[in-house]
């Protein structure tokens, strides 16, 4: 674990080792200015030194507080730059292992979760990464220092600290242990407050459309005061840590007074030793407190560290691992005895033994009742899932063997969710080719019969469309994707059911362009609707994970009733 987190440092090592080095430096001083003015007390003032002695330690005493005070201004420099640094490289090194995550590993943990870990568990992380980097080493070292000191001053009245420092030992010990579960129910509830929220964020125009604001309020509203509940949960034991550290230095002071007055009565110790001894109390209990604090954050975080490390130790089940740099030859696809289940315990696959060879640059339509495995069928020809059984070849060569990006380069997928992003709509067409000319572009539009409304559009392509693209319509939207597929220059494109949003007229134009402009592209067309495929080059129906029919739309009529049912409750649909 440690070293998971070590080469996050990487970039801001040395203001990770200066900030202990100066606190340090400022602790030093700190400890000597208490013994500085015993001697101004002692000797200066009540002593034979006189004025000319006690000006001399009261500058001396002044230059140590100015060292002092810049090295806790530099400590909280060099503790700022590293544990930012720290932060930035931590949510870097998460983010990247998202992205080379599979569909499995992203349901494995949720996104609202995931979203948690890249921000609050890792602000966690970076405070507790301070804290130690700072107090860390500072209250130990004036913990020490101070303690050497009061020996020195007095060895008899030292003995007060046999009695305090073990109360205080065992008590953080047992907050500590009890605090740590209970933070990490804290942390699982933001995870289903965030998820509450990001659910409701997205669908809001449904929320409003079905006027069930009430609703979601009250879900947020009990959401939010679970995560109160549990917070405050934990934090009743972090509290008491403050009271424990007063009362048992209130009761330390007490007892040396009580002790040390006597002894300066029987003048066995002098007013400035008494007075540092004091000074000397506080810096040892402060320091303890320090370093209880160190150790409650560091509970507080172990539960973000944990989140965090199992993100960073989870392994993407889908890797490049003995795969080849070889190119994808050409768009033919086959499928051989292919089973392919979600979940690995389940009972029943999702796909059962499916054997089909699509030829390169034949078009294919899909067709099926839904939940029939459409959709996870596509999904196994870019590898977005491993088969479970059986293999999946492209170009000839199973996907397994194909470095991701060579064979996701080679096949474009418009999703039956579309997704835009923030920007332009040239920017976002761009992700099918970052190099893409404006005519390019402008033609890759054309195809998906998009150029005529981005063109209505007072800024054209260079018109924003917010967040999710909330700026266009559903069918808008998917002509975008369909243009943004069509710039990869794919062996191979999906369009999984990509064209529900857009009229008949419409499907028909981007159908007729698919065929003079695709015409060396395997073309795979997910539908509900018989007339976006009864023109492909051959039709599958699946029924239940399996093929039950395959044939041109003529043979599928004649011979299939599932088709033939789902053709004449269309037919059927339009004459009403």
């Amino acid at each position: 674990m440690i070293k998971k987190f070590a080469s996050c440092v990487k970039g801001y090592g040395i203001y990770t080792i200066l900030t202990p080095v100066v606190m340090v430096g400022e602790v030093g001083m700190e400890v000597l200015i208490p013994f500085i003015m015993a001697k101004i007390v002692d000797n200066g003032i009540r002593g034979d030194g006189g004025t000319a002695y006690t000006v001399k330690m009261g500058l001396l005493m002044v230059g140590m507080a100015l060292i002092s005070l810049m090295f806790g201004s530099l400590g909280a420099y060099f503790g700022a730059k590293a544990s930012m640094g720290f932060a930035k490289n931590l949510r870097g090194k998460l983010f990247n292992k998202v992205q080379d995550f599979s569909f499995k590993n992203v349901d494995k943990f949720s996104t609202a979760s995931l979203v948690t870990r890249l921000t609050t568990d890792v602000t966690m992380v970076q405070n507790a990464f301070i804290m130690l980097i700072k107090m860390g080493f500072r209250a130990p070292v004036m913990l020490i220092g101070a303690l050497i000191m009061a020996v020195n001053v007095k060895p008899d009245l030292s003995v007060v600290f046999l009695v305090s420092v073990p109360i205080l030992a065992v008590s953080m010990a047992l907050i500590m242990t009890n605090a740590h579960p209970r933070f990490r129910l804290m942390l699982d509830r933001y995870d289903k407050m965030n998820s509450d929220v990001q659910e409701n964020l997205i669908g809001i125009r449904a929320v409003k459309a079905f006027v069930r604001e009430d609703y979601e309020n009250d879900k947020f509203k009990n959401g939010a005061d679970l995560v109160r509940k549990a917070q405050v949960s934990a934090e009743k034991l972090v509290i008491l840590t403050q009271p424990i550290m007063q009362m048992t230095m209130y009761a330390t002071i007490l007892a040396v007074l009580w002790f040390g007055g006597n002894m300066v009565i029987d003048s066995e110790m002098q007013i400035g030793e008494l007075s540092t001894f004091i000074t000397y109390i506080n810096q040892i209990l402060g320091s303890l407190m320090m370093v209880s604090m160190i150790f409650m954050i560091l509970v507080i975080s172990r539960a973000s560290i944990n989140r965090i490390s199992e993100v960073l130790g989870e392994t993407p089940d889908i890797t490049d691992d003995n795969a080849s740099d070889r190119d994808v030859y050409d768009g033919t696809v086959e499928f051989k005895n292919v089973t392919f289940g979600y979940n690995d315990t389940a009972e029943e696959a999702v796909l059962k033994n499916i054997n089909l060879k699509i030829n390169s640059g034949e078009t294919i339509g899909i067709i099926g009742a839904t939940g029939s495995a459409k959709t996870t069928l596509v999904s196994l020809i870019p590898r977005l899932y491993d088969v479970t059984q059986g293999s999946v070849l492209v170009g000839g060569t199973n996907v397994k063997d194909y470095r991701l990006e060579k064979l996701r380069s080679a096949v474009s997928v418009v999703l039956q969710k579309n997704v835009l992003f923030s920007g332009t709509i040239k920017e976002n067409l761009r992700w099918g080719d970052p190099d893409a000319t404006d005519e390019q572009i402008v033609a890759a539009c054309k195809a998906a019969c998009a150029d005529g409304f981005i063109n209505d559009f007072p800024d054209g392509y260079e018109t924003d469309l917010g967040q999710g693209g909330v700026n266009v319509s559903g069918g808008q939207k998917q002509r975008l994707c369909i243009a943004r597929a069509l710039l990869k220059k794919p062996k191979i494109i999906i369009l999984d059911d990509s064209t529900s949003a857009v009229d008949t007229a419409t499907d028909a134009s981007i159908r007729k362009a698919f065929r003079e402009n695709l015409a060396d592209t395997t073309t795979i067309i997910i539908a509900q609707r018989i007339s976006s495929v009864k023109d492909a080059d051959r039709i599958i129906v699946l029924e239940d994970g399996r093929i039950d029919g395959i044939g041109t739309h003529e043979e599928l009529l004649e011979n299939n009733a599932i088709y033939r049912e789902v053709y004449d409750s269309q037919q059927k649909g339009d004459e009403d």
